[in-house]
């Protein structure tokens, strides 16, 4: 049964949320991929604001595609999160709680995940379309020129998440794994 959640991701409510937990996400998202990540970092570290409050966001790795008529979005799809490895730390130290997309983390984002009560939510690849049918607002808020991988703004509803690593460092993909090969060498 998936828990439904509402943002803002909190602290405290980060600290409810356990690797395997399925969720259903509601509220406000903001996407960007590496070129964008880059871009803030820089913004960051030359002491400017980024172009949105990051206190207790999402963000949405994802560069969708463009609108059909009728349409809010494109297919939006997660990316490969690792791109983005190399800048979550910075994001999650102004604030930013919790990310979207699929892939391993490298550790030293698990260790900022930690420091910073972050989590990481998984979203099914190949599933962009019925993810785009989650998203009901869609608003371009930045870096227009970076195309797909611009900076939106999203109002999300019931988007299905896995939670791949909780705000402890308690990761599904390696603790699922160990559960397994334990099973499956208990049966043998």
């Amino acid at each position: 049964m998936a828990r439904k959640i509402t943002l803002p991701l909190t602290k405290e409510l980060a600290k409810t949320l356990h690797a395997g937990d399925q969720v259903l996400l509601t509220g406000t998202i903001y996407t960007s991929r590496d070129a964008g990540h880059k871009r803030m970092c820089e913004s960051l570290a030359k002491g400017e604001a980024l172009p949105f409050d990051p206190t207790d966001a999402v963000i949405y790795y994802v560069g969708p595609t463009p609108a059909k008529p009728g349409q809010v979005i494109g297919s939006a799809g997660p990316t490969t999160s690792g791109r983005m490895d190399a800048y979550a730390p910075t994001m999650m130290s102004v604030g930013a709680r919790g990310m979207i997309g699929k892939g391993a983390r490298l550790p030293e984002v698990v260790e900022a995940m930690k420091e910073h009560d972050g989590v990481y939510f998984g979203a099914i690849g190949g599933a962009g379309a019925l993810l785009a049918r989650c998203i009901k607002e869609c608003e371009l808020i930045a870096y227009e020129d970076l195309g797909a991988e611009a900076l939106r703004k999203l109002y999300v509803e019931d988007m299905p998440l896995v939670v791949i690593i909780d705000s402890q460092g308690n990761n599904l993909y390696e603790d699922g794994r160990r559960e397994y090969l334990e099973q499956r060498d208990s049966n043998h």
